[in-house]
């Protein structure tokens, strides 16, 4: 995965603003989101940057934090102190906690992207994004398996999503009513 030298990898335009992700959901999560909102992120000059796992942070804010470029990032609530420290060492700030994290503009995720989009739509729309897909059965037949069926339905559909995030990110963003926008993809956008 290259590392941005201030420019878009894609247009080689300058950028104004960069948001740091985990990956793919994540950034398919934004984009739409952004889209929704009537914003046109590469028109804007803004980057929303894959970063192939948390533990590339540090190497992303060196690359990008001296060149005037707005950084923001989302993370899950498990990998918030690899992201103080990367932001500690790299100089952008010295956060403490999840405030003063978003103070810098990272927003945090209470479990990660898919537990809060899950709770934004509510189980009854997940699943009708599901079928609506043309994938209900295979949720179903996944809640047969032993190990889930005791599970509560919220449970099931969060642990289900560990293997098809990518496919119903931008699924579920569309799904969603623009006013119950989990706080941490509405935040990160604010930043850039």
């Amino acid at each position: 995965m290259p590392i941005l030298t201030g420019s878009d990898p894609t247009t080689g335009r300058a950028l104004r603003g960069a948001i740091l992700v985990e990956g793919p959901s994540d950034k398919i999560a934004l984009e739409t989101l952004a889209r929704r909102r009537g914003r046109d992120l590469a028109d804007e000059a803004v980057a929303v940057i894959e970063m192939g796992g948390v533990t590339n942070i540090g190497r992303h804010l060196e690359q990008l934090g001296n060149r005037g470029i707005r950084l923001a990032g989302l993370c899950d609530l498990g990998d918030v102190e690899i992201v103080m420290s990367r932001l500690r060492a790299a100089g952008p700030g010295s956060p403490d906690s999840i405030d003063q994290l978003e103070g810098l503009g990272f927003y945090v995720c209470r479990i990660d992207l898919e537990d809060e989009l899950v709770r934004a739509l509510g189980p009854e729309r997940v699943l009708q994004v599901f079928e609506r897909d043309g994938r209900l059965h295979k949720f179903r037949t996944f809640q047969t398996q032993v190990e889930k069926r005791l599970l509560p339905l919220e449970v099931q559909l969060w642990d289900y999503l560990t293997n098809w995030k990518i496919h119903y990110a931008g699924l579920f963003v569309e799904a969603l009513d623009l006013d119950q926008v989990p706080r941490p993809l509405d935040g990160v956008l604010s930043q850039v």
